[in-house]
């Protein structure tokens, strides 16, 4: 199978492999499973599912993204985020703990699995970047919040309350009472160690060291007897393969919750692909990711498993382990076959405050106050005008989906999300910066060298003077439908009684529309009758080729440049001002 540009689709990224990068990649694959099997654990009780669920969606989704996926780094499974997505989608329609929540769960992973294979076979890649990064950066923030809170009656031995992010801190609070003083002291202690040795031990597996210890405190101690919950039975062996016992009006009932699954999974799983393959040189195909990861999600439904995406965090483990391919990838599969069928029960006495543990250590680095501070600092900072605006909106954007998430939930969060990000995208494109220039001399022509002068933003160079009788103003944005009004409206806003001639500045105008091309002609007709002559400087690109052919029939004079166009404006008004 080859995708357009002759580049196979299935097992691209192993093509070329070199015998050399065997033994690395080998123990890659074994270092990343050891991370993987205890945070799969953990991510499933963040979707609401048995913690062998994890791992059924582990083998299949592996395996694909290897043949098909074109990281040669990326570890696509089970995430913290996509799961609480995963978990506030099938909430809303089953009871948790329910076989119908169970095979929702399953059937959400299918149906997001079926939109990645057709859109990135329809190559709809960039639609990724209809989430503005200040968006999602608040979004992500405040979903670890939201897991970080699930965690915590785990992590006390409490009872979970219901609601939002602070209806669950509240209730949390409300029972520390009755925290379980053990179930505490191995939550603690658990979440203490991971931490310390990912800082201080970074190769050393800090998930699975915790699970190992926490498992032989239970059986040397007896914890399970003071109150500690635990894991229970797992079931060992493969998972079920088929379609989810599920009646077929789920899916469509599914399919718009799972498109925001999609949408957040391949930003943060392109995201890390795209950070690794800079740094080993190699090319990321966004069309291929997506129908990488919407393969690896339709394994993971038909093999009873839940969501999966690429994962930054073991993506980094499998890089920083030397991994070279995908067999890496294919290696922790095989490992994940082996543990599914002779070591689930080494699991069954590990403690939930543990799990929660390693859940909580896994999300609080997705909590970047430090982006939120330098987004912040832009505002404080920001310039006046357009520039200023859109800098505060990103600050505003990110704490707008933020605060979202806290106290709408993680669905509806998404689409305050989303929402904000369009409205951001149409507002901007439809408001585009029109700047005054003016020549540093405040006179047109040529200066030393015959050269031409710069012309620079009156709102970035205040003490610039210009001729009031010509007005030169730059459009900062192709000119088209969402547009034309408002820059009509400003050219009109800006004239003077001693304004005589516009130029529009148009080199950093690569495009134009029918509707706008019409504006111009408008603007050409308004500004006549006003006794002001119209000019356009510097065209490029599509946008020359328009304006050529509509300037024949109207009052409109298209020039090289600045310089000419204003030459040519002041040679018009001396000889209309003459006898």
């Amino acid at each position: 199978m080859t995708r357009r540009g002759g580049t196979p689709l299935i097992a691209g990224s192993l093509r070329g492999y070199r015998r050399s990068w065997l033994r690395t990649d080998l123990l890659a694959g074994l270092t990343v499973w050891a991370v993987l099997v205890p945070e799969s654990l953990a991510y499933a009780t963040i979707a609401g599912v048995p913690p062998v669920v994890g791992l059924y969606a582990a083998v299949p989704s592996l395996v694909l993204y290897a043949l098909i996926g074109s990281s040669p780094h990326l570890i696509v499974a089970s995430m913290s985020a996509t799961a609480a997505l995963s978990a506030g989608i099938i909430g809303d329609l089953a009871d948790g703990g329910s076989d119908q929540y169970l095979a929702l769960t399953t059937a959400l992973a299918l149906v997001t699995g079926l939109l990645g294979i057709v859109a990135g076979l329809a190559r709809l890649g960039f639609l990724a970047s209809f989430i503005s990064a200040p968006v999602l950066k608040g979004f992500i923030i405040g979903l670890a919040l939201t897991i970080m809170v699930g965690q915590l009656p785990k992590m006390f031995g409490v009872e979970k309350g219901e609601g939002d992010f602070f209806a669950q801190l509240g209730a949390v609070l409300g029972q520390l009472g009755d925290t379980n003083v053990a179930t505490l002291a191995v939550g603690v202690a658990s979440l203490v160690l991971v931490l310390l040795l990912r800082r201080w031990l970074p190769l050393v597996p800090g998930s699975l060291v915790a699970v190992v210890l926490a498992i032989a405190a239970v059986a040397v101690f007896g914890l399970e007897a003071h109150g500690v919950a635990i894991v229970g039975p797992i079931d060992a062996g493969l998972p079920h393969f088929g379609l989810p016992d599920t009646g077929p009006g789920d899916y469509p009932t599914l399919a718009g919750a799972a498109c925001g699954v999609l949408l957040v999974g391949y930003a943060e799983g392109l995201g890390a692909a795209k950070t690794y393959a800079a740094k080993a040189g190699v090319d990321i195909d966004p069309n291929r990711e997506l129908f990488g990861l919407g393969a690896a999600n339709l394994g993971a439904g038909l093999t009873s498993g839940m969501v999966v995406n690429g994962s930054l965090s073991k993506t980094a483990v499998n890089g920083g382990a030397g991994a070279k391919s995908q067999l890496s990838g294919l290696t922790v599969a095989a490992l994940t076959v082996l543990t599914l069928l002779f070591l689930t029960g080494l699991f069954e006495p590990l403690p939930e405050a543990t799990l929660a543990a390693i859940v909580i250590a896994a999300v609080i680095e997705l909590v970047d106050i430090p982006a939120l501070r330098r987004l912040h600092r832009v505002w404080t900072h920001a310039l006046g005008g357009i520039y200023g605006w859109a800098a505060r909106a990103d600050f505003l954007a990110a704490l707008t989906a933020l605060l979202g998430v806290l106290i709408f939930d993680t669905v509806p969060g998404l689409v305050i999300g989303i929402v904000v990000s369009l409205t951001l995208l149409l507002y901007r494109s439809s408001r585009p910066h029109i700047a005054r220039l003016a020549s540093r001399s405040g006179q047109t022509g040529t200066g030393q060298d015959d050269r031409p002068r710069v012309w620079l933003d009156m709102g970035r160079h205040p003490g610039l003077s210009t001729d009031p009788s010509v007005l030169v103003l730059r459009v900062e944005s192709g000119l088209f439908f969402a547009n034309a009004d408002h820059i009509h409206a400003h050219v009109l806003a800006q004239l003077t009684d001693a304004t005589r001639a516009v130029i529009l500045d148009t080199e950093t105008a690569p495009f134009i529309d029918v509707t706008a091309t019409d504006m111009l002609v408008q603007l050409a007709g308004d500004l006549a009758h006003r006794d002001v002559t119209l000019a356009l400087a510097h065209p490029i690109g599509q946008l020359r080729d328009v304006l050529e052919r509509a300037a024949r029939d109207t009052p409109i004079t298209v020039h090289p440049d600045v310089d000419s166009a204003v030459a040519a404006a002041r040679q018009h008004m001396a000889g209309t001002d003459g006898p």
